[in-house]
């Protein structure tokens, strides 16, 4: 049986970052949907910025950014210490009802699982510490020592290197489209875990090499490309 380097992205494959939507009920009410969703989708652009730029920071503050980006946009007045409880439940958001079951199908198969992310170390630990999936991985590779972020080739390339892989052994697993796009075009198979009926790919021409919609059939997709 053919043994691959997997890849697992975070936020939005295993984490739910809409895990923060009661939350944001309780303060915003019925704004509650488009400021998380504008938050969210600042969060990667201001990522992707300053990939760019060639300006590094912390995701976190990317992801913190983006909170006061959405305030302003939607003229919504979140307190200091609103911010400050909404920016602690970000790192510890809850996973997907899939992951367990899916992850623990691929702990039998011999692959080796790492969590892969624009996160740094610390938050990922955290994440998947309190989340209590820790265990089946093999460890976590993050994009603070390129200090760049996904989709940068360099981030891909980061990965084989920490994982002892290459592009055609590993795979990258995702529910964003530009890193599924991203690891491709750097020269790995991806798969695109659709998390939503209503999700987009992006109509780049680049298809991923599978689509699921649960981790747990990632198992099966991998067996039929040995």
């Amino acid at each position: 049986m053919t043994t691959y380097t997997l890849a697992f992205d975070v936020y939005g494959t295993l984490i739910d970052t809409s895990g923060i939507f009661h939350s944001l009920e309780k303060m915003v009410g019925k704004a509650t949907k488009i400021f998380m969703n504008t938050w969210r989708l600042k969060q990667l652009e201001y990522s992707f910025r300053r990939g760019l730029m060639d300006d590094y920071v912390d995701f976190s503050i990317c992801t913190r950014e983006a909170l006061e980006y959405t305030c302003l946009d939607l003229d919504i007045k979140l307190t200091l210490n609103q911010k400050i409880s909404l920016m602690k439940e970000y790192t510890t958001l809850p996973i997907f009802p899939d992951v367990v079951d899916g992850l623990q199908l691929l702990k039998e198969t011999g692959h080796k699982v790492y969590a892969f992310s624009n996160g740094s170390s610390l938050a990922i630990k955290n994440l998947i510490d309190t989340a209590q999936i820790a265990t089946f991985f093999d460890g976590i590779v993050s994009v603070e020592a390129t200090k760049t972020f996904k989709p940068s080739p360099v981030v891909y390339k980061h990965f084989n290197t920490q994982t002892n892989s290459t592009p055609d052994n590993s795979w990258l697993i995702s529910s964003n489209s530009f890193d599924v796009i991203g690891a491709i075009s750097y020269g790995m198979r991806s798969v695109w875990v659709q998390r939503s009926s209503t999700s987009i790919f992006d109509p780049w021409n680049i298809s991923p090499t599978a689509t699921i919609t649960s981790i747990k059939d990632l198992k099966k997709v991998l067996k039929n490309t040995e």
